[in-house]
């Protein structure tokens, strides 16, 4: 039996160039006749052809076997869904826990912040009311006492202590004087110290700053 290139091609479903190929290599019997190339070939090569094709064929595919692969693929899937949900809410919860406790510590700080600014301004609102009081009670008492402060007529040389009893003076004012002679008198020379007490000299100096109260 012989067939021509094109038949052997498609009956061995082979290429045309791989045809060509064993031609020139000589692996095929063929015979050239007016021209025309035909291969010869064998009923035994074509039985035996036909028995590779038939063992080879593939098994036929049936709806169930379809339908059923489809089911373990549904359900794999599913399977990897549900995972990837379930890792997905736990990475969202970490997520929130973090920035709960973020904002814990954010507000925590500036609640901290809040109250030491609170207590700032009110020591300085203290601090500045007392010196405008501690101002006021030192200008009307300084008005109210400025003439008993003049140095006494016909007094040169006296001791602090008796000199504060001839004022009409309350203790208090009295103690807050006498701390005011203790306090300059490293630093000021108007201040005599002689036998454990203190002299004021008023025929040599001025004592007003000091006896203001």
């Amino acid at each position: 039996m012989r067939l021509t290139v094109d038949e052997y091609c498609r009956y061995f479903k082979m290429s045309k160039e791989m045809v060509n190929s064993k031609i020139k290599m000589k692996k095929i019997n063929y015979i050239i006749e007016n021209g025309k190339t035909y291969i010869i070939v064998t009923k035994d090569s074509l039985q035996r052809d036909n028995q590779e094709e038939n063992q080879t064929e593939k098994p036929k595919i049936t709806v169930a076997t379809v339908l059923a692969l489809y089911q373990r693929e549904n359900s794999f899937l599913k399977n990897k869904i549900v995972q990837l949900e379930s890792k997905i809410d736990k990475l969202i919860d970490d997520k929130e826990q973090m920035l709960r406790a973020e904002r814990d510590k954010i507000e925590s700080i500036y609640s901290s912040k809040d109250e030491q600014l609170k207590n700032i301004l009110e020591l300085v609102n203290k601090k500045m009311k007392f010196e405008r009081e501690a101002a006021t009670v030192h200008e009307v008492e300084s008005f109210e006492h400025q003439e008993k402060i003049t140095a006494p007529k016909n007094l040169e040389v006296v001791e602090l202590k008796e000199y504060l009893k001839l004022l009409n003076l309350k203790s208090n004012q009295r103690k807050a004087i006498k701390k005011r002679f203790l306090d300059a008198y490293d630093n000021d020379i108007r201040v005599i110290h002689k036998d454990g007490k203190l002299y004021l000299d008023f025929s040599k100096y001025d004592y007003s700053d000091l006896l203001a109260y």
